[in-house]
């Protein structure tokens, strides 16, 4: 392989990186714009910039110099550094392979449900739990499960009538419930089996 084609994947992914720290500049510059209902044009003159650049940079297309951000970044009345949080921030991101994931202790687990976590997340002040969860002949009905937030299930196999406070759903593969999670909830008939299911768990996580 020849030095230019050594080089040729990271001028890529430099490149890459220049374009993705540019939408981000440019979304965060029309973030604070926005918050001051101020336009491209009044922004654009207080920095000393054309409207069109101004544009360019929102959008971006165009990778100003710090020279240039400090200037938008005065018309704005805010720091330089505000408009990279944006790029710097972490996301999260969880990846799982087929047949893989935790096996976890719930309040399910004792009647024999077996919960599979399939991700998690660190940096939301909402936290989301999906879960693929296996019901068995050697597990128990139990409809009495409480919780804070709300609950997503979507049924992959089998069939279980599902109590949700007062009323009951037959669920087979392809039906789905959304619900409160703070009524009682939970499978009260395993009709056939085995029973797996998607679910997912969501709260605030201040209520943690």
């Amino acid at each position: 392989m020849s030095t230019r084609d050594q080089k040729a994947p990271l001028a890529e992914r430099i490149r890459s990186d220049e374009v993705r720290l540019a939408a981000a500049i440019g979304q965060q510059i029309r973030y604070f714009r926005g918050e001051l209902r101020m336009t491209i044009a009044e922004v654009a003159h207080l920095a000393g910039l054309s409207a069109g650049m101004m544009s360019k940079i929102e959008r971006g297309l165009s990778s100003p110099s710090l020279s240039t951000l400090a200037a938008i970044a005065a018309a704005l009345n805010v720091p330089v550094t505000a408009f990279f949080r944006k790029y710097e921030e972490q996301r999260d991101c969880s990846y799982v392979r087929r047949g893989e994931g935790l096996v976890i202790e719930r309040v399910g687990t004792r009647a024999g449900h077996e919960y599979r976590l399939l991700g998690h997340n660190i940096q939301s002040r909402v936290t989301v739990e999906p879960y693929l969860i296996t019901l068995t002949d050697e597990s128990e009905v139990f409809p009495l499960f409480q919780h804070g937030g709300v609950e997503f299930i979507y049924l992959l196999e089998g069939e279980v009538l599902y109590r949700h406070g007062k009323k009951t759903y037959v669920l087979g593969p392809g039906d789905s419930l959304f619900f409160d999670a703070e009524a009682t909830h939970g499978p009260e008939e395993l009709r056939r089996l085995p029973v797996r299911m998607i679910a997912v768990l969501s709260r605030h996580r201040e209520a943690d």
